[in-house]
């Protein structure tokens, strides 16, 4: 694994987005991962050290998250702008010799991203695999996040933050200590106290606070993605609903659906039988 950057511009100036980058740089197979809300690039480790032999692998922090920059202007937490620098990453690592494809692998908000750049044309996405979301958001699954985003909490000890991160993260399912311990370390942030937090803005909850939350349909952009398309469900979830999609598969892309019993809003991708799901699908298996 090596970490990386690449300049991204906003309203305000520029901002850095680091990334990680595992498997051979010269590999024309290139996967991007990206995260959910709150989450993080090295979500995507266990993932990425899997398929490293057969794809490069690139995972970026989306702007607020891990190691990439605060942005200056909160309201410029938005899906645009997340587009925009999406596209100064796959600018990045397509630049040089033709003949690179791109995949896209993206969690809750990573998914969206993914989407929304798969519905345009001409767009450079190969392949979607998209992750615990779908063409409606449900308002409920909403206000269960905005309960705890843009929020601060502060922690002793990192033990105290691991148990949190475990108790707000319980629908992602059954994972190792060795999991829960990675998402915590690689999610958290010791302040100059010595106080444990979460290592992301807490600004990106703004656009939460700004009206009364509905129900968000993509569907008009969903109906425009042409390119083969894996659609992974918890069988859980209260953000990617049954009859959601069920629905998605008899329109647009028409994804294969696969469910994952006892896990709720996200599958992490971390246990064996997820990852060969996406490794079958990205290898055309």
């Amino acid at each position: 694994m090596k970490e990386d950057f690449v300049l991204c511009l906003t309203s305000r100036g520029f901002h850095r987005m680091r990334y990680t980058e595992w498997g051979d740089a010269s590999n024309p197979r290139i996967v991007i991962c990206v995260h959910g809300l709150t989450r993080n690039c090295r979500d995507f480790d266990f993932l990425a050290q899997a398929l490293e032999r057969d794809f490069r692998m690139v995972c970026p922090d989306v702007a607020g998250r891990g190691k990439s920059d605060w942005l200056h202007a909160k309201e410029d937490y938005n899906n645009p702008q997340y587009m925009a620098d999406m596209t100064a990453l796959i600018a990045r690592v397509t630049a040089g010799d033709g003949g690179k494809t791109i995949y896209w692998v993206g969690t809750s908000m990573g998914g969206i991203i993914g989407m929304l750049l798969a519905s345009r044309p001409q767009s450079p996405i190969g392949k979607l695999v998209l992750n615990d979301v779908g063409t409606v958001i449900p308002k409920a699954a909403q206000e269960r996040i905005a309960a705890y985003l843009g929020k601060d909490p502060r922690f002793k000890t990192f033990k105290e933050l691991e148990a949190y991160v475990r108790a707000v993260a319980a629908p992602f399912g059954p994972l190792t200590d060795e999991q829960w311990r990675h998402l915590a370390l690689h999610g958290a942030k010791q302040h100059a106290d010595d106080s444990w937090g979460m290592c992301y803005d807490p600004g990106i909850g703004i656009p939460f606070q700004k009206g009364p939350l509905a129900d968000v349909d993509l569907s008009g952009y969903w109906d425009t993605i042409s390119c083969p398309t894996l659609l992974l469900r918890g069988a859980d979830s209260d953000l990617l609903l049954k009859d959601t999609a069920l629905a998605m598969t008899q329109r647009g892309p028409q994804p294969q659906l696969v469910e994952f019993p006892g896990v709720g809003h996200a599958p992490m991708l971390m246990a064996q039988e997820q990852i060969q799901v996406v490794r079958d699908f990205l290898l055309g298996r």
